[in-house]
């Protein structure tokens, strides 16, 4: 491949090249504690995580992708970062954000940014099912966000989180959220709420929240 039409940083490179902590054998072999997938087979991204728990500290983490440079990259740095010296506790874990993923990949184009949901998203459901298969209630779950549509129950998150996977037109925030849908009153919160969150990771080819 010519090094010119690789539009993905080194740290990229290196996470695609030679992938961490990707789930070696059948599933059924590895013993997790909660495992969480998302994605869609039509849209052309699936991921996998698997997770082992010890002392309320995720101390393995494996993965399998269906996607893009991007979603095997993004995935094999979150694993990398969760594992750091002896692992993150479940609630430091249930709070890692897509921004922090493009952080530590160094960036990544605007149009992929998307891609990097797929692993934070996957990670969340695998802590929501070990609490789960343990009868207790996750106590991270809920989370307090602006609600930007009242007939619908959206918040600022919600447009966020689809801004993230690409959502950049507001028909198609529409159905995907129901947002603006009943009364209409709320439209221009809507769109507003897009906009800053487009200006904020769409403005440039690629989008590092480091810089």
């Amino acid at each position: 491949m010519d090094k010119n039409q690789w539009a993905y940083s080194e740290n990229v490179k290196k996470h695609f090249m030679n992938p961490l902590n990707i789930l070696q054998g059948p599933e059924e072999d590895y013993k997790a504690d909660g495992k969480g997938m998302v994605g869609s087979p039509a849209c052309g991204d699936m991921m996998m995580v698997l997770i082992q728990v010890a002392k309320n500290r995720i101390s393995d983490f494996k993965w399998k992708t269906f996607g893009c440079a991007s979603a095997i990259a993004s995935t094999s740095a979150l694993s990398e970062l969760v594992l750091k010296e002896g692992g993150m506790s479940l609630d430091e874990a249930y709070k890692i954000t897509p921004e922090e993923i493009i952080k530590e990949l160094g960036g990544l184009p605007s149009n992929k940014i998307h891609c990097s949901v797929l692993g934070d998203k996957a990670l969340r459901a695998a802590i929501d099912d070990y609490y789960e298969k343990n009868g207790i209630t996750n106590p991270f779950q809920e989370k307090s966000s602006p609600v930007v549509c009242t007939c619908k129950n959206v918040t600022e998150e919600d447009i966020r989180m689809e801004v993230l996977e690409g959502v950049t037109d507001f028909e198609k925030m529409k159905e995907a959220t129901g947002a603006s849908t009943v009364c209409g009153q709320c439209e221009e919160d809507v769109k507003n709420t897009m906009k800053k969150y487009i200006d904020q990771y769409y403005s440039d080819d690629i989008y590092n929240p480091g810089e």
